[in-house]
């Protein structure tokens, strides 16, 4: 199960780096003024800004979301680990003969 979250958070992590550098900065709608902006494309006037943006933020819910998660695996096997290894020394220790 671990791996599976982790195999998302990092596919989910690529592709919020890749859409934060497909997106326009604020800066950028500055040349649509002049006639420069396509107003009959698929996505409408404001072009594909809000839709990148939804799906950017949607990512990110999901990116915390695999944190947490992972966070919480995490702190759980390292518990489980220091129980193993008190159970080994326990084990380990020599029997003392009277």
């Amino acid at each position: 199960m671990q791996e599976l979250i982790l195999a998302i958070h990092i596919l989910v992590s690529i592709t919020i780096i890749v859409l934060v550098m497909i997106q326009h900065g604020k800066g950028a709608d500055a040349g649509a003024a002049f006639g420069s902006g396509a107003s009959g494309t698929m996505f409408g006037s404001q072009g594909v800004t809000p839709f990148l943006t939804k799906v950017t933020t949607v990512l990110a819910a999901v990116f915390f979301v695999t944190s947490l998660t992972l966070s919480y695996y995490s702190a759980h096997h390292q518990n489980d680990e220091d129980q193993l290894l008190n159970n080994l020394t326990k084990q380990s220790q020599p029997v003392k003969k009277g």
